[in-house]
């Protein structure tokens, strides 16, 4: 199918936009050229969304529902849901029920993709890993299209691409949750406690993610961790070929670490790729996305590309990004750390204690864990946000907690608590952002927030 005959498959029927976000903007555009009627659905107030973008689409067209009963009266033929609305909504599940399409523009983009799909999935690493595959693809010679939960909407640009490209997508749980997929290789980093503000229970969050694999078909590729115990077991329902990779096991095909060199492994014959220490990116999860890019790419990428990607690659913005050395002080974006998993996978990736900025938005997700990696991983802490004493409980509970070691502040204003730790660091200090939270407390989301932190970073004099 292509994407004008996806659009005209639409035709005679009443066609509803639930969100107007970044992903949903192109797919309104080819609505309107193609002539529907639309209704954009938005829970913003008209004075949030705009009086003039607000006016603009209704001389285009459009009928706009907005503020807080922006789904009262949903009764459109076909409804494309923004990623962050739960398909159990209650709204949407009624529309389905009487029959409505419920669908998005990423499942309208795996319709009318003609390239091959690389589709990454998981709780932590995922937006590197995604990254890490289209690079080593780019570097194989082949054309690129970076896109899903990463980069630009992707739907629009389908009448560009060949057979010969390749797309290379991430998909978050919110996007995958009532969604047919066929990626050609997909790709699950881990497993862990996440997002369980917005999903009902744990086990519907692992059901999103099994999404990415199960209408593959025999033809698919699925790359798994089986270090991981909830990927490890997903296995059992893979459709296609499986593929792991291991820093513990040496599966009998895969990627696996050993002694600090990275292997390639078929039929449990082990090639030699290269030496972990070879990696540009610190840590050892760095060490884990590259296996997983490495796992997807096997056949299509050439050791030697590997080699030289994995050599010279510098990673993601907010991503352990290092923004500036101000008087020996070493300042780190890693606002991308929206877990306790990810922030302590980022305390591990570096060589010495920093002094540590966390909190934000609450998504219901123990920090005990969390606590006891503090107490051994960091120098000094600063806490803001929402769930500032949830995490400062957490530290002073923990068996490691001695507060002649670990200072700690609590600073309701990010912007101060950014200026505090500042000026407690001495030559030598890293100062690391790395909130162990969501951004939705005061911030959009991820990107804006580790922008606050650099914007401020970069005013120190």
């Amino acid at each position: 199918m292509t994407l004008d005959s996806y659009i005209r498959s639409l035709q005679g029927k009443t066609v509803s936009i639930v969100g107007l976000g970044v992903s949903n903007r192109p797919l309104l555009r080819l609505l309107l050229d193609a002539g529907y009627a639309v209704t954009v659905r938005d829970k913003r107030t008209r004075d949030l969304f705009g009086e003039e973008e607000a006016a603009a689409l209704e001389k285009a067209g459009c009928r706009l529902v907005l503020g807080e009963e922006y789904l009262a009266g949903l009764t459109e033929d076909v409804i494309f849901r923004t990623p962050g609305l739960h398909p159990f909504t209650p709204e949407l599940a009624g529309a389905k029920k009487r029959g409505a399409v419920l669908t998005s523009e990423m499942e309208a983009f795996f319709a009318v993709c003609p390239c091959r799909i690389v589709a990454v999935t998981g709780s932590d690493g995922k937006t590197t890993t995604t990254t890490m595959i289209s690079e080593l693809l780019k570097a194989q010679g082949y054309r690129v299209f970076l896109g899903g939960n990463i980069g630009t909407p992707l739907l629009d640009k389908a009448p560009d691409m060949t057979p010969d490209d390749w797309a290379v997508l991430e998909l978050s749980s919110f996007q995958l949750h009532s969604m047919t997929c066929r990626p050609y290789i997909s790709v699950i980093t881990n497993v862990s406690p996440n997002h369980l503000d917005v999903h009902p229970s744990y086990e519907d969050y692992q059901t999103a993610k099994k999404q990415i694999f199960l209408s593959q078909g025999r033809g698919g590729i699925t790359v798994l961790n089986a270090d991981n115990a909830i990927t490890r077991a997903f296995s059992s329902d893979c459709p296609g070929e499986i593929r792991f990779f291991s820093r513990e096991t040496a599966p009998e095909n895969g990627v696996f670490l050993r002694d600090g060199v990275i292997y390639r492994s078929h039929c449990g014959k082990k090639t030699k790729l290269m030496d972990a220490e070879h990696i540009l990116l610190p840590g050892l999860h760095n060490v884990e996305n590259y296996m997983a890019a490495f796992a997807a790419t096997d056949g299509i990428v050439s050791d030697d590309n590997c080699r030289a990607v994995a050599e010279s690659f510098r990673g993601v913005a907010h991503r352990l990004e290092m923004i500036r050395t101000l008087r020996g002080v070493t300042y780190c974006n890693d606002s991308i750390a929206s877990s306790p998993t990810r922030t302590i996978a980022g305390l591990h990736a570096l060589r010495q204690k920093p002094i540590l900025i966390a909190g934000g938005y609450d998504k219901h997700i123990p920090f005990d864990t969390l606590g006891d990696e503090i107490c051994s991983h960091v120098k000094a802490l600063f806490l803001t946000g929402f769930t500032a004493d949830k995490i400062y409980d957490a530290v002073v509970k923990s068996p490691l907690y001695d507060p002649e070691i670990l200072p700690i502040r609590k600073i309701e204003s990010f912007r101060e608590a950014v200026l505090a730790a500042a000026a407690s660091a001495a030559e030598g200090d890293i100062v690391l952002l790395s909130p162990a939270c969501a951004s939705f407390d005061h911030f959009r989301n991820f990107v804006e927030r580790g922008e606050t932190f650099r914007s401020i970073v970069n005013e120190l004099k």
